[in-house]
């Protein structure tokens, strides 16, 4: 059967006490019509008694747990409620689940510096991929079109909360010209890898101090020209 569990947790910082609601849904087919919920109440790692969407009601395992699975079996909205949840709890998550089985969503990718960059200069460049399912991807820099294996740090993917992941990793190189370089992201959503160009993305752009130095040459010259013909 397929599990999906959910817990809460419980705990005193005053004394070691621990208490746990797990709840549970178990299934095999597709039509979810074998779907089981259960809920178990847990105390400092033992089983006090719990729920089962099969009997309908709570079943205690020691003199405190049966006094609580009464109480709850004689609280008709609590009853009602776990009935419910078998279908918005269970049912609408394995629903989920399933379709998350086969949905394949290809990252969005970004390229580009932290600070402006020049060449002849150290330099960190950052690819940022986001929002692809399902987590598993594969980022490489390639300088030259050879595959970068130092200087490179990754983060773990993280969890965006709606089913969607993102991942960045950062290469610290000096920039020359005419050397190209590129961030290859590799994604079952993607039919074959993505590579971005260094450049195409870039939120700054590059330039190198001759072309600062001959600027301002020219700009002066351009100025004084303007006074002279003034």
């Amino acid at each position: 059967m397929s599990p999906l569990a959910f817990m809460e947790h419980f705990q005193s910082t005053k004394d070691v006490y621990v208490f746990q609601d797990i709840d549970e849904c178990e299934f095999s087919k597709e039509d979810l019509s074998d779907m089981v919920y259960t809920v178990k109440l847990v105390f400092n790692q033992k089983l006090l008694c719990s729920y089962d969407s099969r009997l309908g009601k709570y079943v205690g395992y020691d003199e405190f747990g049966i006094r609580n699975a009464e109480h709850y079996n004689n609280q008709s909205w609590k009853m009602k409620q776990r009935k419910e949840e078998l279908e918005t709890i269970c049912r609408a998550n394995a629903r989920l689940y399933i379709k998350s089985e086969t949905r394949k969503v290809p990252p969005v990718v970004t390229v580009r510096s932290n600070s402006k960059a020049r060449y002849g200069q150290l330099t960190k460049l950052e690819c940022h991929a986001y929002d692809f399912y399902p987590e598993a991807i594969n980022i490489t820099w390639l300088l030259d079109g050879s595959e970068v294996t130092g200087d490179v740090v990754s983060t773990e993917f993280m969890d965006n909360g709606d089913w969607s992941y993102q991942m960045h990793s950062y290469l610290e190189l000096v920039l020359h010209r005419g050397v190209p370089v590129s961030c290859r992201v590799e994604h079952i959503g993607l039919e074959e890898p993505l590579v971005t160009l260094w450049g195409e993305t870039r939120s700054y752009f590059v330039q190198d101090s001759s072309n600062v130095v001959l600027n301002i040459i020219i700009k002066n010259f351009t100025k004084l020209k303007w006074k002279r013909q003034k």
